[in-house]
């Protein structure tokens, strides 16, 4: 749609006190991806939230790539300066301190599939179609697909299916490794949303700074070598040692109860 058509994006809170929050999308021009980078910037310091889900309130589409429109009357340097925008929207989502999912309930193709490669859990409806169609378009993955797509895939298959620009619906992508989980759609459009507002909810009664350091571990482990991996481990321990969580979780187990988990 023109981007004066386009509605603001918000964050919509779950649960009792924003524990969860959930960012609907909405097709990525130049003014949506400056709020969306606002809202981001936001969450890096907001210890209140525990998961942020994506989701889209456009049924049918989780996010399809930029605006094509809008794209065309750029010249090389406003489209140059475009994508820049959009890559650095990636790169804070993926940095984001909490676990992050995409709710894929329909088209995600290129800087859409894209948003949700940046995210660190993925669902999708069955009948979602993603792809990096870049190359369909004279293009390539320029938002950070051509790196992250070979990190969920393997260089093999990421390779084939962006040389291709091939598509793939929600079970393909469950057995390719590309999402965690895949459902079949429901009447309301939202399969995909409901399942990882479930896989959330998994994820929020579990000590939150623990949680928090465990992404922090993995996500830089996986851009050196074992030896600094383990040493980026031992650090992210350490931060955990005196938290009243760790405290709370011994005391839980001893008492055998429920560990009641504060972010403290």
């Amino acid at each position: 749609p023109p981007q004066h058509d386009a509605p603001t994006p918000v964050l919509q809170g779950c649960d009792d006190v924003l524990r969860l929050a959930s960012l609907p999308l909405f097709p990525p021009n130049i003014m949506m991806v400056i709020m969306m980078r606002e809202l981001v910037s936001s969450l890096h310091h907001d210890t209140a939230v525990r998961v942020v889900v994506f989701r889209s309130l456009v049924q049918g589409v989780f996010c399809a790539g930029a605006d094509l429109k809008e794209r065309a009357e750029m010249n090389h340097s406003d489209s140059d300066l475009f994508v820049h925008g959009l890559r650095s929207l990636m790169t804070e989502i993926a940095l984001l301190p909490m676990p992050t999912v995409a709710a894929v309930d329909g088209f995600a193709l290129g800087g859409g599939l894209e948003l949700a490669l940046a995210c660190d859990l993925r669902t999708a409806a069955n009948s979602a179609q993603m792809g990096l169609i870049e190359t369909t378009r004279g293009l390539l993955p320029g938002a950070g697909g051509s790196q992250r797509l070979p990190r969920a895939v393997g260089f093999a298959l990421a390779k084939e299916l962006i040389f291709t620009g091939r598509r793939v619906d929600g079970q393909r992508a469950v057995d390719m490794g590309l999402v965690n989980r895949a459902t079949e759609q429901n009447s309301d459009g939202d399969a995909a949303y409901r399942e990882a507002l479930s896989l959330a909810r998994e994820i929020l009664p579990q000590a939150p700074i623990a949680v928090r350091m465990a992404k922090e571990a993995m996500n830089r482990g996986m851009e050196v070598d074992i030896t600094s991996g383990m040493a980026i481990e031992r650090m992210c321990y350490a931060r955990v040692i005196p938290t009243r969580d760790r405290q709370e979780g011994m005391a839980a187990f001893i008492e055998k109860r429920p560990p009641r988990y504060t972010g403290e």
